[in-house]
């Protein structure tokens, strides 16, 4: 069975997780995990090259992240998001679809409701996880979405739209969790949440949130479940304590 049909017969039975990944060595961790989906996500500009938003992310940096994370996950399924300007037009994203495809990622994530896009890139047998709600590849700010009824009434309308196209699964990120509850309750894929509470038919987090890396990063649905930040400076601190006083290298690890 492809994962794309594996993904949407959870629906209703089981709930999909989803991580992020950036590099080899996070993908082989994760690969040996009981997650469902790795997303090498445009979130890489934030989190990896240190900018305020999504828009730096290049189609070029998503394939380089793309190879190095595929290499590392064998088994679990790695979903390309396509960047910024990257399908403006069916032939564009078609063509950067194969790209990332080439790269051994099984399927691609696109923003935002682009019916022509999407159904060009299902007809070529590619498959396709939608997101609504915030897109953060347009986004003035960071904000939840839907929180009005006729701005609610849009998510919705994009949602069922994405799903007649045919896409595999959903992420819903930052909506109230009415609007989420809505939306999965009316269409046939899958919807991954983030910041889209707990009806969600699963859930999606950037790794470095969920170990804790980055203390400045606080949004209200996020909960880390690591300190990764305290660990890596106390790691630090001792490393360097123990080379100025003379305790390492010790016998143990100097070469005879």
């Amino acid at each position: 069975m492809k994962f794309d049909e594996k993904i949407r017969k959870t629906k209703g039975k089981c709930k999909v997780v989803m991580l992020t990944a950036y590099d080899y060595l996070t993908a082989r961790i994760l690969d040996q995990t009981p997650i469902d989906l790795i997303l090498v996500g445009d979130s890489l500009a934030m989190t990896f090259q240190g900018h305020i938003n999504t828009k730096k992310v290049t189609m070029s940096q998503i394939l380089y992240h793309s190879t190095v994370v595929a290499r590392g996950a064998e088994k679990i399924p790695v979903i390309g998001d396509m960047p910024i300007a990257s399908y403006s037009t069916p032939t564009q994203a078609l063509r950067n679809a194969k790209r990332l495809l080439k790269t051994g990622t099984q399927g691609i994530k696109i923003e935002g409701n682009h019916p022509n896009i999407v159904q060009s890139l299902i007809d070529a047998e590619i498959p396709v996880m939608g997101h609504v709600g915030l897109l953060p590849q347009t986004a003035e700010s960071y904000q939840v979405q839907g929180k009005e009824e006729q701005a609610a009434e849009l998510i919705f309308q994009d949602a069922l739209e994405l799903d007649e196209s045919g896409v595999f699964s959903m992420v819903l990120e930052c909506i109230p969790e009415t609007l989420a509850r809505r939306i999965t309750e009316n269409i046939n894929a899958p919807t991954i949440g983030i910041g889209a509470g707990k009806f969600c038919d699963g859930q999606v987090l950037v790794i470095s949130d969920v170990l804790g890396l980055d203390d400045r990063f606080t949004p209200k649905f996020l909960k880390r479940y690591a300190n990764l930040n305290e660990t890596m400076r106390k790691a630090v601190e001792l490393f360097s304590d123990e080379v100025r006083s003379g305790v390492y290298p010790d016998d143990e690890h100097t070469y005879h």
